[in-house]
Formats: C-alpha cells, structure tokens, sequence
C-alpha cells in the first residue's frame, strides 16, 4: 500500500534522478549553477564561455552591466560654454525654446490673474467670477508662451546657423541673431514694426550674453 501514499522507495528515486540531472548539467556547463552569484566570474572563468564566439556588439568581454552608457562628447566650439552641459545646437534649442516657453506661459498666466481679478463683474454669483478669472489667465498665458517660443525657436535657429559658419560663438553673433529674429517676426506688420522688434531682440540677446559672461 505504500505505492498508494508515496512509499519512501519513491521519494529516494526522484531524490536520485534529481541528482542525476544535476551531476550532468553540472559535468555540461562546467560549474555549479547553484553556486553563482556574479555572472561575470562565469564569464571570466576559463573554459566556461567562449567569448570570441559571439557577436563584438555583446560587448561580454567587458562583463555583465545592467545599464551601460556613453556620453556623448559636448560642444567643442570656440565660446560654446552654456549655462548648462550642452552638446550642440540640438541641446540649446530644445532647453533654450522649452524654458522661454514656460516662463512666457507662467507671466502671461499671473498678468491675466490679476487681470481678471479686476475686471469681475459687481454683485455676480461665484461661477461667474471663476469663469472671468479662467478666461483672462487661458487669454494671456498661451499666447505670451507661444510667442515667447516662437521667437526662441527662431532665434536659435539662426544663431546656431551663424555659429556654424563663422566657426564660433560670440555675442556679435547672438546679437546679430536676434536683431534677424526681431525682424523676421514682424517682417508681416512693416518696417516700422520689424526695426522695433529687430531692435527690442537684439538688446534682449545682449542682455542674455551680459548674464552669461558674469555668470560663467
């Protein structure tokens, strides 16, 4: 009857089958998987891998890492030093248009709260004076922060393409950028409109090259 409740004689089989099986995975792989503890010393043990064997993309030889990166090299132009690591034209332009865009949105977003807390109608239910409030900050904040990125983005642009082909960067250029920037964005309103806005850039980006110098 012991067949019927797993006899001892069953239970000593599959303890000898297992062993079995483990003396030959052990005999197979060289070591004793259960003794592992670092994949590297697997790999770095004779005989147990064949490295040359497999792929130069693999990379085995330098070991098992969970995570391998390389940075890539930063700017190496002449007067390329930013406020922030930067390692091209890429970098300033999607940090540089970000930032403007968000400070645009942010103080476009106070001045139309304050404006909507003065234009509230007298006597009106609360509803009502939320509604004005929302109205004047979703007015003011998007289009301050799109146009804010808009000329960033512009700006950028060109400034990176004059820093290309004169081989450097320097404040003659970023002024000369936003002089081209100011103009270009009022190149629809006239000639008037456009030297305001080419002059009002080209201070802003000295006023920026201004900062930069006494911060770096």
């Amino acid at each position: 009857m012991s067949w019927l409740f797993g006899g001892k004689s069953t239970n000593q089989e599959e303890q000898k089958a297992t062993q079995t099986d483990d003396a030959q995975l052990r005999q197979k792989l060289g070591f004793d998987p259960s003794q592992v503890s670092n994949v590297s010393d697997v790999i770095a043990a004779p005989g147990a891998l064949d490295v040359s064997r497999l792929h130069p993309l693999a990379g085995l030889e330098r070991g098992v890492e969970y995570l391998d990166l390389e940075e890539e090299q930063l700017s190496t132009l002449e007067g390329g030093n930013s406020l922030i690591p930067s390692r091209g034209w890429t970098d300033d332009l999607c940090y540089g248009t970000g930032a403007v865009y968000l400070v645009g949105l942010g103080l476009g977003g106070s001045y139309g709260f304050l404006e909507g807390l003065r234009n509230i109608p007298a006597n009106s239910p609360g509803k009502l004076q939320l509604n004005t409030v929302l109205n004047h900050i979703t007015r003011r904040g998007p289009f301050l922060g799109n146009n804010a990125g808009v000329l960033t983005l512009t700006y950028n642009l060109i400034n990176s393409s004059i820093d290309y082909f004169r081989g450097k960067h320097d404040p003659a250029g970023s002024v000369a950028a936003g002089a081209l920037t100011g103009a270009l964005f009022k190149s629809s309103k006239g000639l008037k409109p456009m030297g305001y806005a080419s002059g009002m850039m080209a201070g802003a980006a000295a006023a920026w090259c201004g900062f930069k110098s006494l911060v770096l």
